[in-house]
């Protein structure tokens, strides 16, 4: 007797639900894809500062360890770079789906089940915050380049405006993956926007 094409072992044994569930993507749309192609080459260049990052710190610690003369400004600027290089590339974390989740959940649920929650989630709960805190740092920012803010170091770097301007840039960046993530599971749940057809590319396909 041959063997069924359904036995384990089999190239034709269809994947568990579970494991479908956690490969399955939302579909994107016209618009999610070029909202999730600006947020993903933000992030991709803000990449870029681990490496000035790293080049500061190394600096930093032969300067102290070495020649025996620390630098506050140095280690002013390690911290900036990387708060910087952390606000700009959380947007793409999002658009990726790499971020931290605390559902676990999550991957026992059907891909609409997943898609209804993360609606409801991003409309009800994150973009209002989101908003609220951009709201809340822009006149934070704004202040800091009126008065010409600088570190309280003597040694330390002025223009802190400009750190404190990216706070809120990062959370925008945040908030436009959010968007585009909320209509992709709208294209999902109600067919609006129209999802893209098979051969066009996707935010999934972009690396």
């Amino acid at each position: 007797m041959s063997q069924s094409s359904t036995q384990p072992g089999s190239s034709n044994t269809p994947p568990p639900p579970a494991l479908h569930a956690q490969t399955a993507e939302l579909p994107s749309n016209r618009l999610s894809q070029r909202l999730d192609a600006f947020v993903l080459a933000v992030g991709r260049l803000s990449s870029w500062l681990w490496l000035a990052v790293l080049v500061v710190v190394l600096s930093n610690v032969f300067s102290r360890f070495v020649l025996s003369a620390g630098s506050i400004a140095l280690e002013e600027l390690s911290w900036h770079l990387f708060g910087i290089a952390m606000m700009l590339t959380l947007g793409f974390a999002v658009v990726k789906d790499d971020h931290v989740r605390v559902d676990v959940l999550r991957e026992t649920f059907s891909l609409r089940t997943r898609a209804i929650i993360e609606l409801l989630g991003i409309v009800l709960l994150a973009l209002p915050i989101i908003i609220l805190m951009i709201d809340a740092l822009l006149p934070y920012a704004w202040k800091a380049y009126v008065y010409n803010e600088r570190s309280q170091a003597p040694s330390g770097l002025p223009y802190r405006f400009i750190f404190k301007s990216v706070l809120p840039i990062g959370l925008l960046l945040v908030a436009t993956a959010l968007f585009s993530r909320g209509l992709r599971c709208m294209t999902l749940l109600f067919a609006f926007p129209r999802a893209l057809t098979p051969g066009a590319n996707s935010s999934s396909d972009i690396t």
